[in-house]
Order: C-alpha cells, then structure tokens, then sequence
C-alpha cells in the first residue's frame, strides 16, 4: 500500500475522532483538534505498515454481503420528495469457506466524500477504500434453519456502517449474523448500486438544532431498523440466507447517536431483545413505564461516568427496569468504540490517550460479545458481574 495513500487513511481517521460527542459539545467541551501535532522534523511518522483490521477471535469465518432495501411506505425524513426510504445494509455472518474476494471497507466514492466531510485536502479520495478487512464477499453461511441470533448495529453520526466494521466481523466469527445499518443522508457518503451516492443532509439540521435533530434522527432509525427486520426475518427475506435468522434472539448495538436509537428501537419493536449504547446522548429519553429489556450503557470515563458532562445517561439509567449494566474506558474517548483509534496506532501516531486503539477494539468486542452471549445465548458471563483484572481499564458503576 503506498504511504500517500496510508497517510491519507490516518488523516480521515484522525479527523473522524474530532467529531464531539453531543453531550460534550452541549456541554461546551472543546473540541479535539483536527489533526495531532506534527514530528519535530514537520512530517507525519511513518506508517508501520499496511492498515488492517484484526483478525476475529471466534471460531467461523467470515462472510459479507451487502443488501440495497427500498421501503415504499414513507419518504425519506431529510429529503421527503424522495418518496421512498433507500438504505444500504452490511450482512456479516459465519462462513463455510477461507476463499474468496475480502470485502472493501467502503467504497472510493464513500471515501472521497468522508474526507471531504471532515475538510482534508491533498490526500488521495479513496484513501479509507484500502483498509484490509477479514470477511468474503458473498461465500455461502453456515448454520441451522432458524438457529442464528442476530445482531443489528447503527454507527455515529456522519459514519459509515464500516466504521463497526472490527466488533461486526467479531461478532461474525463467534457465529451471530450481524446487520450493520448506513442512515441514509446521516453519513458523509453511502454508495448505492446504480452508482450514485448520496451525502450528509442531515448535516445541515444537526447545525441549526441539535437536540431537535437528535430526537428526529432517534426516531428516524428506530423506523430504518424495524424496516430491516421486517426484509430480513419477513416470509421472503432479502438475504438468501434470511431462513437461518432466530427471530426470538435479536438485539442491538449503536455508537453515540446509534446508541439511544438502539432504546428507542426496543421501545418500540419487540422482537429487538437486549441492547447496547456505545457512548451516546440519549437525545429522546426512556418514558416513565421503562425499559423492561436488558440494556447495557458502555461509554468512556469522565464523560459518560456518573454525574459525569452527559446528565442523559444518569437520567435515563432510572427508566431501566431489567437487567443493567453501567460500565466505562477510563482512558477511552467518544471514538473508543469504533474502528479509527486502532488505524490511527497502525499508523504510527500516538493520540494520546491512555488506552491503545488496539486496546480499545479488544475491550468493546469482549464486553459486547460478552452482553450478547449472555442475553441471546442465556451462556454464564462473569466479566458482566464483577471488574475484571484482564480489564482493569473497564469500570463498573452497577
């Protein structure tokens, strides 16, 4: 991999991180600057290496499919003359073969327009495009007729689904079909299959109001994500291996906003049965009869602690009446829980932070496999009962 292109890969990264948390920009936290400090020689370090996503730690491969779904019943929320809800989904689920196609993190179109979003010049558009990841490209799945738990998992604002990219092959490898979610206009760049891509609309609503823009955009994927069950558990699913899904084992992880839509979604769908928020505002509050469903709240320290810049969390913790769970990354920031922090270490530069990118991505996929095992396996979970000295970075305040 050239380095131009390597170095073009860690800007966007780079960049991707300075996206505030809400909470933190409510707040009035300052925001991370767009790009670290340079080396006293005025150049970036030299990348070690290629950027690759770790290899899963579960026992199957890995496929990837990718799905383009139209629901005719409603018009887009930030484009209504577009009279239909177009979304793009990410399939990643257990494989029967080590040969194939690896998938693409995203595509040069999406890449182009991510680094654009976050205002990087002289880097090459299809920088993020070159990211190695580890699943096949429509190989065939393996598993049982109705047998498989399935996971749905909605990214930040402005991200790509690619950005879960590390915890969904993960989670694909310990035999979960997982179904990553792009909100169409909510991300910098989504790619359809005609060729066209389209752009961050919601951008400019986010600007103009955020809380308003929180709630409508909650709301908004609540409806992507009950649509895309509907396509894959439906009598004639999307996917053609939709008959090996488990309708009774569901759930459902999100990162910042994706995080409250992942409540809002067991709010309001039933067949979502434990969900995950990773960092994120809970921009439309839990109502006063609760949520009755088990929820874990994984964030990072400070922000995301009790009485820490984000009051939501404290808030709606009371709203949950099933089994909870609070836990937090000391050292660990808003973008801990994707991809980026570990892309940024392969290259060399060093964010500051107590908690290695490598670290980070170890932490969120055992601690979420760990949720769902638990809650979709009914398997015995220790590391959800008590802090643990393999993790002593991950703090318990329940």
């Amino acid at each position: 991999m050239p380095t131009s292109i390597l170095r073009g890969a860690l800007a966007a990264a780079v960049a991707l991180l300075a996206f505030a948390t809400p909470a933190a920009a409510a707040a009035g936290a300052p925001a991370a600057p767009a790009f670290p400090s340079p080396s006293p020689s005025g150049a970036p370090t030299a990348p070690k290496s290629a950027l690759a996503l770790p290899r899963p730690t579960g026992p199957h491969r890995v496929g990837m499919t990718t799905l383009h779904l139209v629901d005719g019943s409603r018009p887009d929320p930030w484009v209504p003359e577009e009279k239909s809800r177009q979304l793009m989904v990410s399939l990643w689920y257990p494989a029967r073969t080590s040969h194939g196609r690896r998938a693409p993190y995203m595509t040069a179109e999406e890449s182009a327009l991510t680094l654009k979003g976050q205002k990087i010049t002289g880097v090459p558009g299809d920088a993020l495009s070159k990211i190695r990841t580890n699943a096949l490209v429509d190989v065939p799945p393996i598993g049982r007729r109705h047998a498989v738990p399935l996971v749905v998992l909605s990214p930040g604002f402005t991200m790509s689904r690619s950005s879960l990219t590390a915890l969904a092959e993960d989670l694909a490898s310990r035999g979960y079909i997982v179904a990553g979610i792009d909100h169409t206009h909510e991300a910098y760049g989504t790619t359809f299959p005609d060729g066209h891509t389209t752009t961050c609309v919601a951008c400019d609503e986010q600007a103009e109001d955020l809380w308003k823009f929180g709630d409508k955009a909650t709301r908004s994927r609540t409806a992507d994500v009950s649509f895309v069950l509907d396509r894959l558990t439906g009598p004639s699913p999307a996917w053609k291996g939709g008959g090996l899904i488990d309708r009774s084992r569901i759930a459902m992880a999100g990162h910042s906003i994706g995080g409250n839509s992942s409540a809002w979604t067991m709010l309001n769908d039933s067949r979502v049965r434990a969900g995950i928020n990773m960092d994120g505002t809970f921009f439309v509050p839990i109502p006063g009869e609760g949520l009755s469903r088990p929820f874990l709240m994984l964030g990072a320290g400070e922000v995301h602690e009790p009485g820490g810049k984000d009051f939501t969390w404290g808030r709606d913790w009371k709203g949950m009446t099933g089994w909870k769970r609070w836990l937090t990354l000391d050292g660990g920031d808003h973008g801990s829980f994707t991809d980026y922090p570990l892309l940024l270490e392969q290259s060399g530069i060093d964010l500051g932070l107590p908690v290695s990118g490598a670290r980070s991505v170890e932490v969120t996929r055992e601690y979420v496999g760990a949720f769902f095992d638990l809650h979709l396996r009914k398997r015995s979970q220790p590391l959800l009962e008590r802090p643990s000295r393999r993790y002593p970075e991950v703090r318990f305040w329940s």
